[in-house]
């Protein structure tokens, strides 16, 4: 009699699992706080690009809305093996996610720089607000006023009649709900004080009384780099915006005012946020891109808004054990106001 081969001696009733293709280095899943962070941050994001792709509809923005759906998915499904998280990033400045890791590499490159300087000053410079038709051109024109200020700088440094001008800025912009006017303005942190002094003079020159206050401009000495690195590192805009701006603290109320976001964004559509002028940084290390690499022993994970946490899709067990605070939750649940702009 013949040999008689079985599924079973075949082999065909083992699980086989499918390989995932995974790519970079991955991040650590040792830190409890930091997985909770990003927990939060991938929690705010949808709830805010829900909220900005409403407006964005409504104003006809196909483009917009697709860019806001990126950012919504962005980290919606992960991978983890060996102790690591995998995942793609949408790489927008409106996702927390990316923005966070925009920061952090920000932080690294510079705040060596910044902590050798002697007397580094955090400078405020800013005019007069506008309404939300004439933004992007106000932001283009506080940009090319500063761009004039530092050339002028550089050729005078280099022709042996000044200083030369260093620093880090960062343009950010803020939102009036009482007026319904927008501020576009620059954060600086430069070398010194006479640098500070320098720049809110010429600021001043260059833009009138018509246009910027000597009182609304801002120096003060920085006693911690890293510090008054973080305060300038922004999304160019502050989300959470309290209805009266005179009210501080625990008593305020605070509101989110997506319409007027979605203005400031568009505003800043292409133009650089965050650069150094006046030094050079180390280049970053060269990061070799690998090549996706299939893996075998791997958990999928994908995010549940109703948990505020990624789910594992075999166990349903829950990755950070993260719970919003209930102001956060009571926040982006009851006081995102779509009207104001």
């Amino acid at each position: 009699m013949g040999n008689i081969y079985t599924l079973g001696q075949n082999g065909t009733n083992k699980t086989v699992q499918k390989p995932v293709f995974i790519s970079g280095n991955g991040s650590d899943l040792s830190n409890d706080e930091v997985l909770k962070g990003r927990a939060k941050r991938k929690f705010i994001t949808q709830s805010m690009m829900l909220s900005l792709m409403d407006v964005a509809q409504e104003k006809g923005d196909i483009e917009k809305q697709k860019g806001y759906w990126n950012s919504y998915y962005c980290q919606s499904r992960v991978t983890s093996v060996d102790g690591r998280l995998y995942g793609n990033y949408c790489k927008n400045r409106f996702c927390t996610l990316c923005c966070s890791i925009r920061k952090a590499e920000i932080i690294n490159r510079y705040y060596p720089i910044i902590e050798q300087w002697e007397e580094p000053y955090f400078v405020t410079l800013t005019v007069k607000a506008c309404s939300a038709g004439r933004l992007r051109l106000m932001v283009k024109k506080v940009m090319q006023g500063f761009q004039r200020i530092k050339e002028k700088h550089k050729k005078n440094y280099q022709r042996g009649k000044g200083i030369k001008l260093i620093g880090v800025k960062s343009l950010e912009c803020n939102f009036n709900p009482t007026k319904k006017t927008y501020n576009p303005h620059l954060h600086l942190i430069v070398a010194n004080k006479k640098m500070a002094e320098i720049l809110i003079q010429d600021w001043l020159k260059l833009w009138t009384p018509k246009f910027a206050q000597r009182q609304a401009q801002d120096m003060r000495e920085i006693f911690n780099a890293e510090t008054g690195l973080i305060e300038i590192i922004k999304y160019g805009s502050k989300i959470f915006t309290e209805p009266d701006i005179k009210k501080k603290g625990e008593n305020a109320s605070y509101q989110i005012y997506v319409s007027a976001l979605d203005n400031i964004l568009t505003a800043m559509k292409g133009i650089r946020i965050f650069e150094r002028f006046g030094f050079n940084a180390e280049k970053k290390e060269e990061i070799t891109i690998k090549e996706p690499q299939p893996v075998y022993n791997s958990e999928q994970w994908e995010f549940n808004p109703h948990l505020f946490d990624w789910q594992n899709t075999a166990t349903a067990e829950v990755l950070t054990g993260y719970k919003p605070k209930p102001q956060l939750t009571a926040i982006l649940s009851n006081c995102i106001d779509t009207t104001s702009q």
